[in-house]
């Protein structure tokens, strides 16, 4: 049974010098109240590892950690979308580690399953063959990525149930492979529901895998502050 908490509590789950996966998809579908919550705690030397650089423009959701120098190393499939990022990347704050987006994903969902490696392809003949190790199967040329685990991974659903059994609405991006490859997984919900009132074919990642629930904005609220800042960015 995963345990109701404030966020204020959940945050203290992450220490310093950890390893964080963020769910989320430049900027949809991320947790915007956990999020706030570690910008807040002033958490340093964090390891972060989701799928892209966040809302562009930067300094916003996972920008916030970037604007605040949390983050010591990045794990991710694209980082053209938050400037502040990549000047500290260049700059040498951050350490960067990229592989290709669907790469990327199946290295999480490695890390979950207890696999030993990744072995694709993709990237062959490419920049990508500097940040792997390059291996022959069958006499033909792969890459070889380790799979990615992390300490917490903070996710975003739309309804979570006190099993910890997430409803996911629309796009679920990262979050459902991402709670299978954390020793701590945090789920933020839109609603915080009873038992069986999500349907079992509705449950896009089972509560096992779920330690804490938190609750997030309200699906209104969380439509209000996205419509305000697609205003604010002109692309609503």
């Amino acid at each position: 049974m995963a345990v109701q908490i404030t966020a204020q509590e959940a945050v203290k789950k992450i220490v310093a010098k950890s390893a964080v996966m963020i769910g989320g998809f430049l900027g949809a579908g991320v947790p915007l109240v956990m999020l706030d919550e570690i910008a807040k705690s002033g958490i340093k030397e964090l390891t972060v590892i989701s799928i892209g650089a966040g809302y562009r423009g930067g300094g916003v959701d996972i920008g916030k950690l970037v604007l605040n120098k949390q983050i010591i190393k990045y794990i991710t499939a694209h980082v053209g979308t938050d400037p502040n990022l990549i000047k500290q990347i260049v700059g040498g704050e951050v350490e960067m580690e990229l592989s290709p987006m669907g790469t990327f994903v199946e290295r999480i969902r490695a890390g979950g399953a207890g696999l030993g490696a990744v072995v694709t392809p993709v990237g062959m003949g490419t920049e990508v063959e500097e940040m792997a190790e390059k291996i022959i199967v069958d006499g033909k040329p792969y890459l070889l990525f380790k799979p990615i685990r992390a300490a917490v991974a903070v996710i975003k659903a739309h309804r979570g149930d006190l099993l910890g059994n997430l409803q996911y609405q629309g796009m679920s991006n990262t979050s459902p492979i991402m709670a299978t490859a954390a020793d701590i997984v945090i789920a933020e919900v839109d609603e915080i529901v009873a038992v069986g009132e999500i349907s079992p074919e509705n449950v896009g990642t089972p509560g096992i895998f779920v330690d804490y629930l938190v609750q997030g904005h309200t699906y209104q609220k969380r439509k209000a502050i996205y419509e305000e800042l697609w205003i604010a960015t002109n692309k609503l």
